[in-house]
């Protein structure tokens, strides 16, 4: 009589230790350990506290909602270990450089990738004077066609 009022404490508790029973096994998904080093293009030099933001890619191109988020250190560098093999989004945001994204296959025990981020270029307007261009559109405010009504 006793031991059938322990069988419900039993139960729950079994229920309770399975996940993390099951969460301790290993995957048989071979993973991988990820190094970034993040440099300036125009000089080599690095670019400290850029987010490298990783996010796995499935099938069709389509970006897995989780991630990883990482920041490089001052000689530009960032760490991850345990990534699993297959196609990964990498994005780089750095302020004063223009944003980096691409995708890239993890395949191997041990990948380094090396990052280089530009400067923002100059924003291209209709209104300023483009020499040599060949467009005829110099802002003369003068047109060969008639007006249209």
């Amino acid at each position: 009589m006793k031991w059938l009022r322990l069988l419900p404490i039993l139960l729950v508790a079994l229920l309770l230790c399975l996940p993390l029973i099951a969460s301790d096994k290993k995957s048989d998904q071979p993973e991988s350990s990820l190094s970034f080093v993040v440099l300036k293009d125009d000089s080599g030099k690095p670019i400290r506290n850029a987010a490298v933001i990783l996010h796995s890619v499935g099938q069709h191109g389509k970006q897995g909602r989780s991630g990883f988020e990482l920041k490089s250190d001052n000689d530009g560098k960032t760490h991850f270990d345990g990534i699993p093999y297959g196609t990964w989004r990498v994005q780089v945001i750095a302020p004063g450089f223009q944003t980096f994204g691409n995708d890239y296959a993890v395949n191997q025990t041990a990948q380094e990738i090396t990052i280089r981020l530009k400067r923002p270029q100059g924003q291209y307007s209709i209104y300023e004077n483009h020499e040599g261009s060949g467009s005829g559109s110099g802002g003369s405010g003068t047109s060969t066609s008639p007006p249209q009504q």
